[in-house]
């Protein structure tokens, strides 16, 4: 175990001697292994990074939430002028599945709107997320609030011109000052503030209820009817729970195909997208930028590996006078062979640090320069750690068996 230590020691030794002694040579050659393990770890750290940031914005979610409107989530074998034709899901719609489906546990109508502007005096905040909504709206996704309260049903049936605001907006409108009971300007209306939301953050989609308000849809449809082009219409749906997803999704799509007189043979003219369906469709993606990660990272390490190995060829060469000696004085094969592979794993594991370290670096600059939490988890440290071992050894191994294999009196006549 000594002698192992000791020669680990030397490894080390002669390889940062290596580095220091031939800058631009190993600069060069290290370049690839940096940039290799640069681009996995940042790959995996970003899909982690994406992948965490979607699972704590749908946390709180029923992973069976259903958006039902004209569009889909993912790919569909409908073409796009097929799709344009499709009409809008109805309010009456809304109240058919509402009342004819005894499965569904929540169900709310909502309308995707364009940013706005809001004024309270002469305070305006400007893209704002505006969320007309039925009030079963606050039961299907999370919501916290600080101030006030959420509107009640009687509010949402009756189109209350009442409203509901995020955090953010409620500092740059209020500045610090009691905003319940204040009356805002939307849309050209005013509406009175009966509730603030607690600070949420921004989630994975880029979507924030710091920045958003939300009030009765009746009160939009009262303003502006129900084909609005500013507005795009859907029915959000939470099914009760131990319910089979799939039956559950088939009855609601006859309903809806009755409802609208779909002859048989004739295609859906709305989708049906349930959340853990867009879950699958992300996991995907992040599947293929996973693969295309790695594609680029291998090409990266076999140049560095490369590399690698032509500094230790050249080690060798220099060295073969320093072979032959420590050879004669019965050094054994296996000593001098450990001797350069520890030294080509050193090298590599140099090359792998600094692309590790760049990694974090760049994680922490984004971290706190956007509103995203990017992760360079334990396992991806590991993972770029083992791969330097991997590629030191494997660049490494034909370099130390030519040298382990010299022959000690010709090992010191050419090296003299």
């Amino acid at each position: 175990m000594i002698l192992y230590i000791r020669l680990l020691k030397e490894s080390f030794a002669f390889a940062f001697n290596a580095l220091r002694s031939n800058k631009l040579r190993t600069f060069l050659s290290l370049l690839g292994v940096t940039v290799g393990i640069f681009s996995i770890i940042a790959v995996l750290a970003a899909v982690d990074s994406l992948k965490k940031n979607i699972v704590d914005s749908l946390d709180g979610m029923d992973k069976n939430t259903i958006y039902l409107f004209k569009y889909s989530f993912g790919p569909t074998e409908v073409e796009k002028w097929k799709r344009d034709q499709f009409p809008q899901v109805k309010y009456d719609e809304y109240q058919y599945l509402q009342k004819s489906m005894p499965d569904i546990d929540k169900i709310s109508f909502n309308f995707f709107t364009k940013n706005q502007s809001i004024k309270y005096d002469d305070n305006t905040v400007n893209s704002i997320r505006v969320k007309p909504s039925t009030n079963e709206f606050f039961e299907i996704e999370p919501f916290k609030v600080d101030k006030g309260r959420l509107f009640n049903e009687v509010e949402s049936n009756s189109g209350t011109s009442v409203i509901v605001i995020g955090s953010e907006v409620a500092e740059g409108l209020f500045k610090g000052n009691e905003p319940i009971g204040k009356q805002i300007r939307l849309y050209g209306q005013r509406f009175t503030v009966i509730g603030v939301l607690k600070k949420m953050g921004q989630n994975a989609f880029g979507d924030s209820n710091d920045v958003a308000v939300f009030l009765p849809v009746n009160n939009m449809r009262k303003l502006y009817g129900d084909n609005s082009v500013i507005f795009t219409p859907a029915i959000l749906i939470k099914p009760k729970a131990g319910v089979d997803i799939e039956e559950f999704k088939a009855e609601l799509t006859n309903k809806m195909r009755s409802i609208r007189g779909l002859r048989a043979g004739e295609i859906n003219s709305f989708f049906v997208n349930i959340l853990s369906g867009f879950t699958n469709f992300i996991d995907d993606i992040i599947g293929k930028m996973n693969i295309a990660g790695w594609g680029i990272s291998i090409f990266s390490l076999l140049v560095g590996g490369f590399g690698i190995a032509n500094i230790m060829f050249v080690s060798v060469k220099e060295r073969t006078n320093l072979i032959g000696i420590q050879k004669a004085l019965g050094a054994k094969n296996r000593f001098i062979l450990f001797q350069f592979l520890f030294e080509a794993v050193i090298l590599a594991m140099f090359g792998g640090l600094i692309g590790i370290v760049l990694v974090w670096l760049i994680a922490l600059v984004l971290t706190n320069v956007l509103d995203f939490e990017f992760v360079l988890s334990s396992f991806n440290i590991l993972l770029g750690s083992s791969l330097s071992i991997i590629i030191g050894l494997i660049s490494g191994i034909l370099p130390a068996i030519s040298a382990s294999r010299l022959d000690p009196v010709e090992a010191i006549r050419t090296g003299m």
